[in-house]
């Protein structure tokens, strides 16, 4: 870790001497058990994030008929990262005592049944009962999605301690095909067979890999640790790293929120050309996620390439850019690339920096890592849609992207600095300590006797 800046404590863990080991260790052959567990771990990811992401194309519409208005929509799509912040912290402090596998499951199993139930929310009466209806649904759905996907996190770190970066990358490639195919095939469900179909098909299909991952995914025993995330947020630089989360998560949410309005009201696409525009940043994060996580267990990665995106996405007034379509599809491909170039080191590096302060090695620490980036992760995009959409109400689509490019920058800016600083702080003790032994056999020879 000493690239990073900062010198690991007596009680940190070898694997994370990475560079080292990985030189002169043969090429990594994974066992079966880590088959199977990248197997499960990817059904997981990619059943999931297919089912958040259906409701998109269609659910809006129907909500509205249903009496909800659009700021009551936006408020259930809301109350979903507030439930998975809340439970990610609670699930993430006992997933020792309830046992990894068995969340993940029980997080599959919720998932699945809120699904499928809200695929009959359709037949609720319009107002009230059918909005309280989604409120209660949808926050049920977040805790199990929460608790799968939290666990999917330790239960990976676990099992391939030494290329967590690597294995993530591979299992972001299902993430992001879940996000691509979740609204186009939702919305193709929807307009060939109604608005049950798409939930009961794809509920089921969660539903299917309960038993699929009983049989497949290894049991993990562990011993629970009194730490705590407040202890956890002690340390400067997993702040820093949280605050990275968060702008991360905010940017997403601001263009999952925004982007479609404006590409439709500057350039005069329809909404299916709109849907494709916005397939350039998950693709081309699902196809950078792989590579960059192979160089991150070995290289330590940074960059500041969210915001040259999202100050060229408008562009930003004061640069007099003329906005171009081909300029807008380039900069969400750039977005994208910054995506992987920084959510896949960002786990290794806080596990990294929970050992450096002195939590044991084990599940339990890996529950509370997965459990605060998850936590952090949902506040971004709870915070993203409502500021962003506040800011180009009042302002631009073009100044609020580069209020997000701010914040990243910032975010950049902030980990340079700390690194900095714990590079200056390592040389000047490597200067005391060299030059102070010299002092002191120096000394030591100038008192001995003459013989």
């Amino acid at each position: 870790r000493e690239a990073c800046g900062i010198s690991c404590s007596a009680r940190a863990p070898v694997s994370f001497s990475r560079e080292s080991a990985e030189s002169t260790d043969p090429p990594h052959r994974f066992t079966r058990k880590e088959i199977l567990t990248l197997i499960s771990v990817a059904s997981v990811n990619f059943g999931s994030m297919i089912c958040y992401s259906i409701l998109g194309p269609f659910f809006p519409t129907e909500a509205v008929k249903k009496g909800a208005s659009q700021t009551v929509v936006g408020l259930i799509f809301g109350c979903y990262a507030v439930s998975n912040l809340i439970s990610s912290l609670i699930l993430g402090k006992y997933i020792v005592q309830i046992g990894a596998k068995f969340m993940l499951i029980a997080g599959l199993f919720v998932s699945s049944c809120c699904t499928i139930i809200f695929g009959f929310l359709d037949r609720a009466p319009a107002g009230p009962i059918f909005i309280s209806l989604c409120f209660v649904v949808r926050s049920l759905d977040a805790v199990g999605f929460g608790a799968a996907t939290m666990s999917a996190f330790a239960i990976t770190a676990q099992i391939f301690p030494n290329n967590v970066a690597t294995v993530l990358g591979i299992l972001e490639i299902f993430a992001g095909l879940g996000l691509i195919l979740g609204p186009p095939l939702g919305g193709w469900l929807y307009q060939t067979f109604g608005y049950n179909v798409p939930f009961l098909s794809l509920g089921c299909l969660l539903l299917i890999m309960v038993p699929f991952n009983i049989y497949v995914l290894p049991s993990i025993e562990a011993v629970p640790s009194k730490d705590s995330f407040f202890r956890l947020l002690t340390h400067v630089k997993t702040i820093l790293v949280c605050y990275v989360v968060f702008t991360l998560s905010a940017g997403v949410g601001f263009l999952d929120a925004t982007l479609s309005l404006f590409a439709i009201n500057r350039f005069g696409l329809s909404n299916g050309y709109v849907g494709l525009i916005m397939l350039g940043l998950p693709l081309v994060y699902i196809l950078a996620s792989p590579l960059i996580g192979y160089f991150t267990d070995k290289y330590p990665v940074c960059g500041i390439a969210a915001t040259i995106g999202f100050c060229l996405l408008g562009p930003a007034p004061f640069l007099h850019i003329q906005s171009q379509l081909w300029l807008l599809v380039v900069m969400l491909g750039l977005i994208g690339l910054s995506l992987a170039i920084s959510v896949i080191p960002i786990f290794p590096e806080l596990i990294s920096c929970a050992h450096e302060i002195g939590f044991e090695e084990g599940l339990s620490t890996l529950g509370m890592v997965s459990g605060l980036y998850e936590a952090v992760w949902c506040t971004g995009t709870f915070y993203g849609p409502i500021v962003g959409g506040i800011i180009v109400q009042q302002l631009s689509f073009e100044w609020a992207a580069v209020v997000q490019g701010a914040l990243a920058f910032l975010g950049a800016f902030l980990i340079f600095m700390y690194s900095l600083c714990q590079r200056t702080k390592r040389q000047s003790i490597h200067f005391v300590s060299h030059y102070g032994n010299a002092f002191y056999v120096t000394s030591s020879e100038a008192e001995m006797p003459l013989r």
